[in-house]
C-alpha cells in the first residue's frame, strides 16, 4: 500500500519533469515532507483540451455519488487487480478519469516482531532523486451542504518487487516516463494495455533507507524525516 508520502520538489522542476502544458499555472502547494491521507496531492490530468495540467486533489477519492466524504479514509489506494469493479473507483475507470500522483518519495512501514507491534519506517526514493509518478484516479464530488467541489485522488497499488518484498507486500504502481502518456490518454490504449502497466517497477528505479520513527506521527512535517538511520 502507500499511505504516507513527500512532496519536496520545486515546481519548476516539476514542470520541466512532468513536461507539463507551458501555460499551466502553477498549483498552490507547499513542501511537505509528511503527506497523510485526506491532505492536498499534486496530480497530472489531461484536461478537456487535451493538455497536460497540474491539480492538487484531496488523498482519498470521493465517488461523485458518496452522501459525504467519509470514504476517502478507506479509498488511499486502489488494488490494481480489483479496482475496474469496485463501487468506489469503477467509475472514475469508466469515465477515464486516470491521473499521475506527483510525489517526490514515500514512506512504508516493516513489520519487525511479526504482528506489527514494532515497526521500521523506510524512505523510497526514485534512483537519483527524480520526482516520482504513480498510477492514480481522480474524481469530482460536489458538498451537498454548500456546493463547494471537491478534487480528490487515490493511488493504485500491486505486489512488490523484489526490492520493496524486504518491507511490505503491497507497493504504489510508479510508471515510467514513457508511460505517463499512455495512462493519461494522451496517447490511445486498449483497457488491457492500461492494466498491464500497473505492475512493480524494476528494483534498480527504487532507492531504500530506513528512516526515523517519528514520521509516523503526522504532525511531524520537517525535512528530517528523510534522514537515513540505522534500523
Amino acid at each position: 500500500m502507500c499511505g504516507r508520502a513527500r512532496l519536496a520538489d520545486d515546481w519548476s522542476e516539476i514542470k520541466i519533469r512532468l513536461k507539463f502544458d507551458s501555460d499551466a499555472p502553477a498549483p498552490n502547494y507547499e513542501y511537505n515532507h509528511n503527506l497523510a491521507p485526506t491532505e492536498r496531492m499534486m496530480t497530472a490530468i489531461r484536461s478537456e483540451d487535451g493538455k497536460r495540467t497540474p491539480r492538487m486533489m484531496k488523498w482519498g477519492l470521493i465517488p461523485s455519488w458518496a452522501k459525504d466524504t467519509k470514504l476517502q479514509y478507506s479509498t488511499i489506494n486502489a488494488r490494481s487487480e480489483e479496482f475496474t469493479t469496485k463501487p468506489a473507483f469503477k467509475d472514475a475507470w469508466k469515465r477515464g478519469q486516470r491521473c499521475l500522483c506527483v510525489t517526490t518519495n514515500f514512506y512504508e512501514w516493516k513489520k519487525l516482531d511479526g504482528k506489527g507491534k514494532e515497526k521500521q519506517p523506510y524512505a523510497i526514493f526514485m534512483a537519483g532523486r527524480k520526482p516520482m509518478v504513480m498510477a492514480g484516479l481522480w474524481s469530482t464530488w460536489r458538498d451537498p451542504l454548500n456546493g463547494e467541489e471537491v478534487l480528490s485522488c487515490t493511488i493504485l497499488t500491486c505486489g512488490p518487487n523484489n526490492a520493496m518484498a524486504e518491507i511490505h507486500n503491497r507497493m504504489p504502481c510508479i510508471l515510467g516516463e514513457s508511460d505517463w502518456a499512455k495512462w493519461l490518454g494522451e496517447e490511445s490504449a486498449s483497457n488491457d494495455e492500461l492494466l498491464a502497466l500497473l505492475a512493480p517497477c524494476p528494483d534498480e528505479w527504487l532507492e531504500i533507507f530506513p528512516v526515523d520513527k517519528k514520521v509516523g506521527n503526522v504532525r511531524n512535517k520537517g525535512p528530517e524525516l528523510i534522514l537515513p538511520v540505522t534500523s
